[in-house]
């Protein structure tokens, strides 16, 4: 199967899903990455209550996150086994019935406008973080 067939102007299948799959391993490494900040903040029960639920919101983002790349080998499979099909039939490669194209396209639309979605969530989730992490250290100032 031939996965560097031009899907749109200067963007091939592959590096297609190589730019998803990289984004995808991006926001997990900077979600850990928040998280790991995250943890030393909470010093009681207090900071638990405020910070665990932000914790969990990075969390959903990350399994969000996973679901574009099962979307994704969702869509290769479907390609590969109607590549298979069709050119058992027929001999032609890439040969898809607008349905077909039209499912594939309503899939990337949605997967595209789940990544969005994340983004701005994660740009959220920052914010908070941020406002959390000068409000706990206004508290502990206000201690010391």
């Amino acid at each position: 199967m031939d996965f560097d067939i031009e899907i749109f102007k200067g963007k091939s299948f592959s590096s297609l899903m190589k730019d998803i799959y990289s984004n995808s391993s991006k926001k997990d490494r900077q979600i850990n990455m928040l998280i790991g900040e995250l943890r030393p903040l909470i010093k009681n029960v207090g900071d638990a209550t405020v910070i665990v639920p932000l914790i969990k919101e990075y969390l959903e983002v990350g399994v969000k996150n996973d679901e574009h790349l099962v979307k994704l080998a969702a869509v290769v499979q479907r390609l590969v086994s109607t590549n298979n099909r069709v050119h058992a039939e027929t001999g032609n490669s890439w040969m898809l019935s607008e349905e077909e194209k039209r499912q594939l396209m309503s899939e990337l639309d949605e997967i595209s406008e789940t990544e969005k979605n994340i983004n701005s969530k994660v740009v959220e989730l920052t914010s908070k973080q941020t406002d959390i992490e000068a409000e706990l250290n206004n508290i502990q100032d206000g201690l010391i």
